[in-house]
């Protein structure tokens, strides 16, 4: 796995209190670790398909995200594989970006890359605010070592800065 292309994709409204979350724990990544050539990290905000060309380039995606689940706010969610297709991250996203349908476009033109998604249960997505609430910010520095303990599993190494 570690000479593949990842693309490690925060996705959210960063206009919308922690809706952003994805997008924030992309910056965290970024700015708390050193990643090998092979890893891509980036803001895909509410694209959609405007990113299956970066999805296409990709062996293996992680997907950065909110998720309304059955359980209470700052719960991380981890999803893989056909659970993708009944995933609460994709079925209920807050944001325009459908993820599931950019994935299933990628396979009709030739290439899905294997997809995890990690994903938290927000506290507010409606309130407009720049900021995370203070909860669910303070559970980014887990979510994101729980990101980086996957990866590592994959034979992905990031260097903490």
């Amino acid at each position: 796995m570690s000479e593949q292309n990842v693309l490690i994709l925060g996705v959210g409204n960063i206009l919308l209190t922690d809706e952003g979350f994805g997008v924030r724990a992309v910056e965290y990544l970024e700015a708390h670790y050193r990643w090998p050539d092979n890893v891509t990290l980036m803001d895909g905000g509410t694209q959609g398909l405007m990113l299956m060309s970066e999805l296409m380039d990709c062996d293996f995606l992680v997907v950065l995200d909110v998720v309304l689940g059955p359980k209470k706010p700052g719960t991380i969610y981890r999803l893989e594989g056909e659970n993708l297709r009944q995933s609460l991250s994709f079925r209920d996203s807050m944001h325009q970006t459908d993820l599931l349908d950019t994935l299933a476009t990628c396979e009709l033109a030739g290439h899905r890359p294997n997809a995890v998604v990690f994903g938290i249960q927000p506290l507010d997505y409606k309130s407009m605010d720049l900021n995370l609430t203070a909860e669910i910010q303070a559970k980014l520095p887990e979510f994101c070592e729980k990101v980086v303990a996957e990866l590592a599993l994959q034979g992905i190494s990031a260097e903490k800065i």
